[in-house]
């Protein structure tokens, strides 16, 4: 009965264009009235929402929020796309690899899809489609590329995970997601390899090594954020809510240097950073309310049982999980997502033998899946936008790219050494 109601709650809600926060919290409410009077229920409610943002580890999301909207205004996404260029440009379907490139190395600085779509999509999809690629291909690739920022740290939706987990390791889980996440922008470079075969895609002028040298030198003070935050998560000179704060004072320090943002574009850059915060941790505390309701009704222990009741076969137990989380991706945010089906799946997954560090990599690649895909699909409404196209346009670009992000994904859930080896080398799990 319990999620029954909740299920129907949220999905009419969710149909009536109610924002997913308050959707998830009113669901949640409907079903402890269904128990308790309305202001006890209110009150737990309240209280669990509270609670689920009563964590140290959750200060460092607003901290690199606020470090990847600086480094998205800072004039980071063209330096890195003319490094990207000098690199792979001069090749058949070279402003293709860039893009993936692009979005990937902006992806990791920002931490956000959304922001590698944007930033990268404005300098990419009008070069691509003045060089002859077409405007759908474009906008295909940019928003699938951006997902990998998502698995390479800094990455807030993986501090969601830990959180969600009860205890993995950030500093693992950080260091975890580099190879998945560069699996999947090689399976995509590899994939625009073929398309520019098939279509006959220009090749760019080749350049001479010392402007590659300049481009690299351009694009570095970027790129080191990324080896200031883990070096020092990994090294243990400081935990990832202080490497927040320092990636904050790192990327001004970088909008000093370029001198690309005013005080007015700043005081901006904090009002929307504000903003993406306050929807982000709303989020997760209606999400927790959610999880908790869950829990009190044992549903993630029936879930799991059931599940584990369909077959003993590790292999088909991994594809039904992973075939429910992409139709859940298809339709919910990553946040709720992850703080909700972690719970229900995640013992699903130790009974399996799976690390619980390989189960979140997989997870986040899983819904990261998701945000390009209809009909909820955040990042590719971006890309729609900024490529100045339509959803329906570019679905047929986008399902050879599904089929690429499917495979990589695959050779995560089925292959740990891809999730666990560079951690483990790293002394983080045993």
């Amino acid at each position: 009965m319990t999620i029954i109601v909740i299920l129907g709650v949220f999905s009419v809600l969710l149909a009536l264009g109610v924002p997913i926060a308050f959707a998830i919290g009113l669901a949640t409410l409907a079903t402890i009235l269904l128990s308790v009077d309305f202001f006890p229920a209110v009150t737990t409610v309240a209280q669990r929402m509270a609670g689920g943002l009563d964590s140290f580890t959750l200060l460092a999301i607003p901290l690199f929020i606020l470090s990847g909207q600086i480094m998205g205004g800072g004039g980071i996404a063209k330096r890195l796309v003319d490094f990207a260029k000098s690199l792979v440009g001069m090749f058949p379907g070279g402003l293709a690899f860039v893009n993936v490139i692009s979005c990937t190395l902006f992806g990791a600085i920002s931490g956000s899809a959304v922001a590698a779509t944007s930033a990268i999509g404005s300098f990419m999809m009008p070069e691509m489609e003045k060089e002859g690629y077409p405007k759908e291909f474009g906008a295909a690739l940019t928003a699938s590329s951006s997902i990998t920022g998502l698995l390479i740290p800094p990455s807030n939706i993986l501090i969601v995970y830990a959180v969600a987990s009860g205890g993995v390791s950030i500093a693992a889980l950080f260091v975890a997601g580099y190879l998945p996440g560069l699996l999947v922008a090689l399976a995509l470079i590899l994939l625009s390899a073929a398309y520019a075969k098939l279509y006959h895609f220009p090749s760019g002028d080749r350049v001479g090594v010392q402007e590659m040298l300049t481009k690299a030198v351009a694009a570095a003070p970027g790129l080191f954020l990324i080896f200031l935050v883990i070096g020092g998560i990994v090294g243990g000179v400081f935990t990832a809510t202080e490497a927040g704060a320092i990636a904050v004072i790192y990327a001004l320090a970088l909008t000093a240097l370029y001198r690309e943002i005013d005080m007015r574009r700043l005081q901006d850059i904090f009002l929307q950073s504000a903003r993406t915060t306050a929807i982000v941790l709303l989020l997760i505390a209606a999400s927790t309310a959610m999880s908790w309701i869950l829990a009190y009704e044992n549903i993630p222990t029936t879930a799991a049982n059931a599940l584990l009741s369909v077959s003993d076969n590790p292999f088909v137990l991994l594809l039904i999980i992973n075939v429910i989380l992409l139709i859940v991706g298809a339709f919910l945010d990553m946040t709720p997502a992850v703080l909700i089906f972690t719970p229900i799946f995640l013992p699903v997954a130790l009974e399996l033998d799976m690390s619980a560090l390989h189960f979140g990599i997989m997870l986040v690649l899983n819904l990261s899946i998701g945000l390009c895909t209809p009909p909820v699909g955040t990042v590719l409404f971006v890309a729609c936008a900024v490529g100045k196209t339509r959803v329906i346009d570019i679905i047929r670009p986008l399902l050879p790219m599904y089929v690429a992000m499917f495979f990589a994904l695959l050779a995560v859930a089925y292959v740990p050494g891809l999730s666990e080896w560079l951690p483990r080398a790293f002394g983080l799990i045993d």
